[in-house]
């Protein structure tokens, strides 16, 4: 197949989508601290708690994620024809060439992770490579270079984290509650009581921090499927290659028994189509956009860019 440099690039109404949930969330959260301080609760210790778990998902989610699906890391000579795919798209992309792993797993997907482009990998499932033809495997491959290229592991993460301190609090707001409510606080006449209260408040806000956070997350998540899809469809001069294979690898999946499934729920939220049954139902709670929207998104760019 004869090649020629395309820009990856994005979606302007996609871009501006993602930058108006990513300030939505950075409100949130400032609301959220300064409630806290207001109600007299200290957020710092929990604050040391969650910056120690972010930086834990942040320089080992490639590994967990990985170690999850039990997928291992291959070199060229065990897997010739995949490298020589990625070779030739991050060549087009000019970025850096990825670690690339295989899970030996029939579940037909693929997933991207890493913190940076110099710090990523791609994985592939067996049950991807026996599934798609070599061009819907390069599409899928071109729509996982793209998350990297657009940093999308850290742009989650660091959205996620004020998420995580919102669901941390809940617990320990929750015991505190519990323990002040049974006289484990007095300090003084009425002292017991508005601390109860306090923690009460703070409980009761963290619940809606936390669900308001998780649906901009999820928004955020199904718009970043979106732009990886266009930006690998561009990479590869042929959305409908893509949109052949989110149909199929969707039709594959739904073939998978359940109990299969949900072995690889801990991975779903990396992957290009998700393999959660129902998950096209769950609308807001849903970390993928429905492929059907997906595949007449493709298509409209093709006959864009077949100038029609």
């Amino acid at each position: 197949m004869a090649y020629r440099r395309r820009e990856i690039s994005r979606d302007g109404g996609l871009r501006w989508r993602m930058w108006f949930v990513m300030s939505s969330l950075v409100l949130l959260y400032v609301f959220f601290v300064l409630a806290l301080m207001l109600l007299g609760v200290n957020p710092y210790f929990v604050g040391i708690i969650a910056v120690g778990m972010a930086l834990i998902q942040y320089f080992g989610s490639d590994k967990l994620v990985l170690r999850s699906m039990g997928a291992k890391e291959v070199t060229p000579e065990q897997e010739p024809k995949l490298h020589a795919v990625v070779d030739r798209l991050v060549a087009l992309a000019e970025m850096p060439k990825p670690k690339l792993a295989v899970a030996h797993t029939d579940i037909p997907n693929a997933f991207a992770t890493g913190r940076s482009p110099k710090n990523s990998v791609v994985c592939v499932t067996t049950g991807i490579m026996n599934r798609l033809n070599d061009e819907e495997l390069e599409a899928v491959l071109a729509h996982e270079l793209a998350h990297i290229k657009n940093r999308d592991v850290r742009v989650m993460t660091l959205a996620s984290f004020f998420a995580t301190v919102a669901a941390m609090l809940m617990q320990i707001l929750m015991w505190v509650s519990l323990l002040g409510g049974m006289g484990g606080h007095r300090g003084g006449r009425g002292g017991g009581g508005s601390f109860f209260a306090a923690m009460m408040v703070a409980y009761l806000l963290s619940i809606v921090v936390y669900f308001l956070a998780t649906l901009l997350i999820l928004a955020l998540s199904r718009y970043r499927e979106y732009s990886a899809d266009r930006a690998g469809a561009l990479l590869i001069g042929s959305p409908s290659v893509l949109a052949s294979a989110l149909m199929k690898i969707t039709g594959s999946i739904a073939r998978i028994p359940t109990e299969d499934l949900r072995k690889v729920e801990t991975a779903n939220a990396f992957f290009i189509v998700s393999a959660l049954r129902g998950e096209s139902l769950a609308g807001l709670m849903a970390s993928h956009p429905p492929v059907d929207k997906r595949v007449a998104r493709l298509r409209r760019l093709e006959q864009e860019m077949e100038g029609r």
